[in-house]
């Protein structure tokens, strides 16, 4: 298939009935937006099918790193000279397009760390050592990131408390009446993903948040691979701390954020210390800025969080429910396509799933598939995913991985599927 029939295809309703994309949605523009798509790889067009574990970056990212360098590159919040006034104010209004995206009440509910990980250990080090002591429970799932175990598991050996895991069923997706069970009045915290980034299973957060509410306990979201996937509103989804990375969104590494609830900020204190966090500091006694200053200690990443708000509002210009209706029109494709394949078995099957499909092939290593297809120019993920458990749950050392962006084609799809095919006739 062209991409002029993939793009013809895509701005009308498919055989399913699904609605076309959203007005301003134009693919062929999308596509022109990341440079990095159209090179070749070992001769055959670039097949980028890695978003999760990173996305590549659009031009308007590009040039906003470019445009602070060239521009307004000083530290902030620190001088009255003109560049450090344009650098402060462009920081600050990051944290705002950060708010916007994520439906947060106020700015200052936002603290910008260098990703998901940072921002978890933030709230394991800062909330988890004023509230949780000898006897109390921290519960996850066990479809948890290792970023969304570790931090948890030292809080736990630290504190004498107790690491609670509700499981998982055949298909991937949380036994919700198993989590309730695990709920009680020593469960002082839940931790749960958005989404996996394993499997791409799409957890039930706002129910989630009401069962560990009603039991006293506060809710940390893990938004890694929620961020690019779905909307996102915290109010709305009833948590108490969300934490996401900008690579993931389409913006740089290093640069994230948590949002948390102001009352549960206000009452933390700092993890780290050093410049920009104080109000003032004696031999005696340190007095600490409000949320969320006094956790962001030392030069922040400037360019960084002005970028990862042009990669935001590049995401919000195209419409994110868009986003998501494409990309679940991808995973339906690459479903079906792959089930036809004899030797391929999905690694994940729940009914609400975000664009991730996980796999193994029959007789072939996936580290062995990701070496064939990269040969093809077909980049996908090959190894546990920072997500053992998960593999020990389904019985299997690790995954091939395809994941999707707002980028991706049909076309890329079927290249998918044939390069499979290929892998198949290989060790056949």
């Amino acid at each position: 298939m062209s991409l002029a029939a993939v793009i013809s295809r895509a701005d009308r309703a498919d055989a399913h009935g699904s609605p076309p994309l959203a007005p301003g949605y134009d693919l062929a523009r999308v596509r022109a937006d990341f440079p990095i798509l159209a090179q070749p790889i070992h001769g055959h067009p670039l097949v980028y099918l890695d978003n999760a574990a990173t996305t590549q970056k659009p031009r308007a990212v590009l040039d906003a790193l470019a445009s602070v360098y060239e521009t307004s590159y000083a530290n902030v919040g620190r001088g009255v000279h003109t560049l450090t006034q344009r650098a402060t104010e462009a920081y600050e209004s990051a944290r705002g397009t950060v708010q916007r995206f994520l439906g947060a009440a106020r700015p200052e509910e936002i603290v910008f760390l260098r990703g998901t990980s940072e921002a978890i250990n933030l709230v394991a080090q800062s909330w988890g050592r004023q509230n949780v002591g000898a006897g109390d429970e921290i519960l996850i799932t066990a479809l948890e990131h290792h970023s969304n175990i570790l931090p948890w598991q030292m809080l736990c050996a630290e504190r004498g408390a107790r690491l609670r895991v509700a499981p998982v069923d055949d298909r991937g997706a949380v036994i919700l009446p198993e989590l309730e069970r695990l709920l009680s009045e020593r469960t002082r915290l839940v931790a749960v993903a958005h989404v996996s980034n394993a499997l791409g299973t799409i957890l039930p957060v706002r129910e989630i948040a009401e069962l560990a509410h009603a039991h006293g306990a506060v809710v940390l979201v893990d938004g890694a691979q929620g961020a690019p996937h779905l909307e996102v509103d915290v109010q709305e989804l009833g948590c108490d701390f969300y934490a996401f990375s900008g690579h993931k969104v389409y913006g740089p590494s290093g640069i994230g954020a948590l949002w948390g609830r102001m009352d549960l900020l206000e009452a933390m204190p700092p993890w780290q210390g050093g410049g920009g966090m104080v109000v003032r500091v004696t031999f005696e006694k340190t007095t600490y800025l409000p949320p969320p200053h006094r956790f962001e200690a030392g030069t922040p990443f400037i360019e960084g969080a002005v970028a990862l708000a042009a990669a935001l509002d590049y995401m919000t210009g195209i419409g994110r429910s868009a986003i998501a209706a494409w990309e679940a029109e991808l995973l339906a494709l690459a479903t079906e396509r792959l089930i036809e394949i004899p030797g391929v078995r999905l690694i994940g099957t729940s009914p609400h799933k975000a664009a991730v499909i996980s796999f193994v092939l029959e007789g072939v290593h996936p580290h062995d598939v990701g070496t064939i297809l990269d040969q093809e120019g077909i980049a996908v993920r090959a190894g546990h995913h920072c997500a053992q458990p998960v593999m020990e749950r389904f019985g299997v050392p690790a995954t091939s991985r395809a994941s999707f962006g707002l980028y991706n084609i049909p076309e890329e799809v079927e290249a998918l599927a044939a390069g499979l095919r290929r892998v198949r006739e290989i060790f056949s």
